[in-house]
């Protein structure tokens, strides 16, 4: 029996919307799922952060989603160019690397803009004022497809005719921008280069570990790592319906959540031209090494 002063309509109106909720959840979930990687960009060792995006893109794209991680870029790079993922966040190196291959989905925009840069860190009491002051260092990269964890140092250092194997006493890398930060902090190493971004969150979330390290030098604004597909992917409806679900994030509590958590204002459809001032490094590298 109903509830008091609810009429048949009433509830037969409620029955249909529970049957259109429970058919809606059986047509997503007899789609196949969208399979989306993160690198090491991503603050990956928020378990609760990771399944409350899955949770968010499941319901905003009304697509199965499965969250994938590798513990360097190429791993994931190469599962997105073989079309083994989706869609994935990585960084804008492999993007400008793969460019005609991938497409952009979606750009996060940190601090009001689609942009962020690479610091060069070192241990707090050193005093040094400039990468020439690195020279002979031991220093901590974060993976070699990693821009600001190692190609705009790497280019800095081609500019002078160099390697980073003939500036540096040593190089290591450390698979992760956190620990970039961990092997400075601890003198494993005494100077590397990370992601401005994951830098400052950590300011936040790690400040007595940010204390152990001092910034040396920050590179140019360059464009932020960004959400890619495949290029043949990109006008495909799964497509549209995630970048619609990023883009659409900073609308929904539970988006706004996912944001506050990484610090960002939200995600935004840009230009690849954003990604230019990368290609450049890239070809620098590319003409010293030829």
């Amino acid at each position: 029996m109903g509830h008091p002063g609810q009429t048949r309509r009433d509830v037969v109106s409620c029955i249909a919307a529970l049957c259109t909720v429970a058919g809606t959840r059986r047509a997503a979930a007899s789609q196949p799922e969208l399979r989306f990687g993160l690198t090491p960009v991503f603050l990956t060792s928020d378990f609760e952060l990771l399944d409350r995006l899955r949770s968010y893109l499941e319901d905003a794209t009304g697509i199965p989603v499965r969250l994938v991680t590798r513990r360097t870029y190429q791993e994931i790079t190469s599962l997105l160019l073989s079309g083994q993922l989706d869609a994935a966040w990585i960084c804008g190196f492999p993007f400008v690397a793969n460019h005609p291959r991938l497409a952009l989905v979606a750009v996060p925009h940190w601090q009001g803009k689609p942009l962020y840069r690479s610091y060069l860190i070192a241990d707090r009491d050193r005093q040094v004022e400039s990468l020439d002051d690195l020279r002979g260092d031991v220093h901590a990269f974060s993976d070699p497809d990693s821009n600001s964890g190692w190609l705009v140092t790497a280019a800095a250092l081609a500019r002078r005719n160099l390697s980073p194997e003939r500036f540096f006493g040593q190089t290591i890398f450390t698979y992760g921008h956190r620990n970039v930060v961990r092997a400075v902090a601890s003198g494993l190493a005494m100077s590397g280069s990370i992601d401005g971004y994951v830098y400052e969150v950590m300011r936040e979330t790690e400040p007595d570990l940010i204390a152990r390290t001092r910034i040396v030098r920050q590179s140019d604004l360059l464009g932020f790592p960004p959400v890619a597909c495949p290029a043949s992917a990109a006008d495909d409806p799964r497509t549209k319906r995630l970048r619609s679900a990023l883009v659409g994030m900073g609308d929904d509590e539970s988006g706004r959540t996912v944001l506050r958590t990484l610090r960002l204002d939200g995600f935004a459809v840009e230009d690849p031209s954003l990604f230019d001032p990368i290609a450049a490094e890239v070809a620098i590298l590319r003409r010293t090494a030829g």
